[in-house]
């Protein structure tokens, strides 16, 4: 939490103002949870630093539904698969709004995107296009090719470090890895890795997620929205705004351009400037809109998938007896096949590693915390109070760790788990929904999984790998950056060695 103190010494001016304000609602039983203090409520208890451990803690000791407070807002925080289902499914409709949230409403145009907006008609219009049209299982086997592609590239620098037994940065190649193959399928877009255009591009993504990442006080505290202005955050919103609103603009402008020679295969924005022409929808289809849109899908295609396959590599390297049957596996299959590149294709025939996927999604889930949901009528769950308006996050990486649904050893990284019963993320099992699930689940999760599927996998084929500099599993340090999408803190270094046979 930003300027924490200065929050609270500011807040501190306004206490009477609040303290003498009259209830205006009506009292509500509301879930368990730590007391609040006056004002600024719980904010003080919270944890910026792994913040899906800290509500799992505090789950074991309120329960499986818990509400705490900061400053005019109650959150709600469901830590079991019984009550995922009960928001997720059964009251989905009620909980399809999203909060408040001042860095979203700025830096997705007003909420014209398909993740942040608030559930109108055009959310639905432009969330029915995206599952159509955009992240369509049609549309996201056009782009195989690239992220085969671009999957190559990565392999190939690997080998080049293996050559010279040189220490390589997996998480670099894996967000070298995403950031290019969601500029080709964006875009239409192939930018030199090391080049200008790609530093640029990377420094306003990382800018945008930070500040979907960023806590405002404005939307806890009303009347407070100049410690936003004091702390620097408003001026840091606008100044990323701005780089990324010129950076979108020139790609739309290149796309109208009636001399530009097109990608081969027909990019996102492409798609989406068609759509702009063509004006579909009952509410108008802007330029705004079609950035919005098309920033969202860069912001999660790139951070999601890079962090999913650091946290299985990093888990891999902390059990080795799961490397080593990975990689029998997928050896033996291409040995077999006569191939030393793992295609989207052969992913289907490896049980296996889509056990490995799957459970490195279960221990460690990107987004930890799905994205905040908002009630919009009174309501009740485990017969509790859940009034209009209130903030509820459920906390699938305590889900995912849940006893009661994953056995006694739910820490233990076993992707046997996952062939022992059928369980998938694609969101009717609530065991299990790194990607949501409802009508907020995420609409590029063909998109997500195709693009972690096969550089892990090609991993696994070509390189035993051995952490440098004498380090132990037990030496790897597990901290997690909190963010859009949970990241390891330190990035995964390991040293690569080839395999000349399978």
């Amino acid at each position: 939490m930003e300027d924490i103190i200065i929050g609270v010494v500011a807040l501190a001016a306004v206490l009477l103002f609040f303290l003498y304000q009259k209830p205006k609602t009506k009292r509500y039983k509301l879930p368990p949870g730590p007391s609040p203090l006056p004002v600024i409520g719980n904010l003080l208890q919270l944890q910026k630093l792994n913040p899906q451990r800290f509500f799992a803690g505090w789950a074991k000791k309120y329960g499986p539904i818990l509400s705490y407070r900061i400053g005019s807002r109650t959150m709600v925080v469901i830590s079991s698969a019984e009550l995922a289902k009960e928001l997720l499914k059964t009251q989905d409709v009620n909980f399809a709004d999203r909060p408040p949230h001042r860095g979203h409403e700025f830096i997705s145009y007003g909420r014209r995107d398909m993740a942040l907006n608030h559930y109108t008609p055009y959310y639905r219009e432009i969330r029915k296009m995206g599952m159509n049209h955009l992240f369509s299982p049609t549309r996201v086997a056009t782009f195989k090719h690239v992220r085969e592609e671009e999957a190559r590239r990565m392999m190939d620098k690997i080998n080049k470090a293996a050559d010279k037994s040189e220490v390589v940065d997996i998480s670099e190649l894996m967000l070298t890895f995403t950031n290019s193959v969601v500029c080709r399928q964006a875009f239409g877009k192939k930018y030199n890795e090391d080049g200008e255009e790609m530093k640029r591009f990377i420094k306003i993504l990382y800018g945008t997620q930070s500040v979907l990442g960023k806590i405002f006080f404005s939307d806890f505290f009303p009347y407070c929205g100049f410690l936003d202005d004091l702390s620097g955050l408003t001026a840091y919103m606008k100044e990323c705004f701005e780089r990324q609103d010129t950076y979108i603009q020139e790609v739309v402008n290149e796309t109208l351009d009636p001399k530009r020679v097109k990608p081969e295969t027909e990019s996102m924005i492409d798609l989406l400037m068609e759509i702009f022409k063509e004006q579909p929808f009952a509410s108008e289809f802007t330029v705004d809109n079609v950035k919005a849109v098309i920033l969202l899908i860069v912001v999660a295609g790139t951070d999601t998938a890079a962090a999913a396959v650091v946290w299985g590599m990093t888990y891999l390297m902390k059990y080795p007896q799961v490397l080593k049957k990975a990689q029998a596996e997928v050896r033996e299959y291409m040995k077999e096949k006569g191939s030393t590149f793992v295609t989207e294709d052969d992913v289907k025939n490896l049980p296996y590693f889509r056990a490995l996927v799957k459970e490195t999604l279960r221990i460690e889930p990107v987004i930890p915390l799905l994205i905040p949901r908002a009630c919009i009528q009174d309501t009740k769950i485990a017969g509790y109070d859940i009034p209009a308006g209130t903030t509820v996050n459920v906390n699938a990486w305590a889900v995912s760790r849940d006893e009661k649904e994953w056995g006694p050893n739910p820490d233990e990284f076993r992707p046997e788990r996952f062939l022992e019963k059928e369980v998938d993320f694609k969101g009717t099992d609530y065991e299990f929904i790194p990607f949501g699930s409802g009508r907020r689940m995420c609409p590029g999760m063909r998109l997500g999984a195709a693009m972690l599927e096969v550089p892990y996998a090609n991993l696994l084929l070509n390189f035993n790998f051995k952490l440098p500099n004498g380090m132990k599993p037990d030496d790897i340090n597990m901290d997690v950056m909190t963010g859009l999408a949970m990241h390891k803190s330190q990035h995964l270094k390991l040293v690569p060695e080839k395999v000349n046979k399978y």
